[in-house]
């Protein structure tokens, strides 16, 4: 959903509000973390604070801020690791709170310039060849940050079944970079019910970077999920067509081992 200054009129009388409201949340977020155990809620308290803060601050002069969207939703997920990091140092885990705050960073760094130059190549281009090519260069840096930083693996596979389109298309090239952070369900669903063919593409790509380790009951469903999704579109776009071609050559081999 986005908020912008077309539809949303902050009133003096309702930027009064959204700050009180904001400055009593981030407030008991703030006297949360010292005063009790849940860093999760904690977290989502200051973190809420803050966006209502920002609202009462910028008002009207706000152009898109993103609830439910990639950006805010990673940041929100970076400061509840940040908040458990605290709290893991202060019982005295000082390697889980370096890990935590590690898997924070990271996913700050793909909640800034990764998902909003996706969306801007995606939505400013005319579809075409360079638009293609200059969302593969986003999805480039996706991947180094999986290979570089420590991504939860439960965190990028919910981007994939719930996220929005940059956070589905960032999962898919961190799975593909990463093997650890791959799933067979997820990537089975994302070439079946695809939102974009560019998506669809980058979930075959990552099947194919699977097949060899799937059993054969998963080389079945493969295929059969490649074979009902082939069709005059995948005839008129040969990338995808190369690659259900191969994937159903690697799947059907799988699923006829004893």
């Amino acid at each position: 959903m986005k908020t912008n200054a077309a539809t949303v009129l902050f009133t003096p009388a309702l930027r009064t509000l959204t700050a009180v409201l904001g400055v009593g949340s981030f407030g008991l977020g703030a006297l949360a973390v010292f005063a009790t155990q849940n860093g999760p809620g904690s977290a989502a308290l200051i973190v809420f604070g803050g966006v209502l803060l920002l609202l009462a601050l910028l008002g009207s002069g706000i152009e898109s801020l993103e609830f439910g969207g990639a950006t805010l939703r990673m940041r929100a997920a970076a400061a509840e690791r940040f908040a458990l990091a605290e709290e893991s140092e202060r019982q005295g885990d000082t390697a889980a709170a370096g890990q935590l705050r590690a898997e924070a960073r990271a996913l700050l760094d793909a909640a800034g310039p990764v998902a909003a130059d996706y969306r801007s190549v995606r939505g400013s281009m005319r579809a075409g060849a360079s638009r293609t090519r200059a969302m593969e260069e986003v999805l480039v840096r996706a991947r180094r940050l999986a290979q570089e930083q420590p991504f939860e693996r439960a965190e990028v596979l919910r981007w994939l079944r719930e996220g929005t389109d940059e956070e589905r298309i960032t999962a898919l090239a961190m799975m593909q970079a990463s093997p650890e952070l791959r799933n067979f369900e997820a990537t089975l669903a994302a070439i079946a019910r695809s939102r974009t063919p560019f998506e669809q593409y980058h979930a075959m790509l990552l099947a194919v970077q699977m097949v060899d380790a799937l059993d054969a009951e998963q080389a079945r469903r493969l295929a059969e999920a490649v074979e009902a999704k082939r069709g005059i579109r995948f005839r008129a776009d040969s990338d995808r067509r190369e690659l259900a071609e191969e994937i159903l050559r690697k799947a059907r081999s799988r699923s006829q081992e004893p």
